[in-house]
């Protein structure tokens, strides 16, 4: 009976140590770039960063077009960050925006490149 109380006691200490390590999970940061363009964007992309799991905050900068994450270790990886962004239609580093949803994007949000230019086959 003894050794049984003894476990129960271990098994306790177990669980209590481990779900306080797992709050105590070590936060990281990562500067990711991105085709962001306008406050839609921002917007856009720091909606979607605070639902990922593991996401403690999110700033991005527009002028550099870059989005500083604060993040659990353990609960997401920079990987994962950029595939959530890359899925809203944006590039993310190296991970190319998906095509369909950056086809639903806003106009203002889209590459220059792609913008479509109210004037074009027009004579002025």
């Amino acid at each position: 009976m003894r050794k049984l109380k003894n476990i129960s006691a271990l098994l306790i200490m177990l669980l209590v140590t481990g779900s306080i390590s797992a709050q105590n999970a070590k936060t990281e940061e990562v500067d990711i770039k991105v085709s962001s363009q306008c406050t839609m964007c921002k917007e856009r992309i720091e909606r979607t960063l605070a639902f990922e799991k593991g996401v403690i905050k999110s700033n991005l900068d527009l002028e550099t077009h870059t989005v500083k994450v604060t993040y659990k270790n353990g609960k997401t990886t920079p990987e994962a960050l950029r595939k959530a962004i890359s899925d809203v239609g944006y590039d993310a580093d190296d991970v190319a925006g998906d095509a369909k949803a950056y086809a639903k994007l806003p106009d203002c949000c889209k590459k220059e490149a792609d913008r479509v230019d109210p004037h074009a086959g027009h004579n002025h």
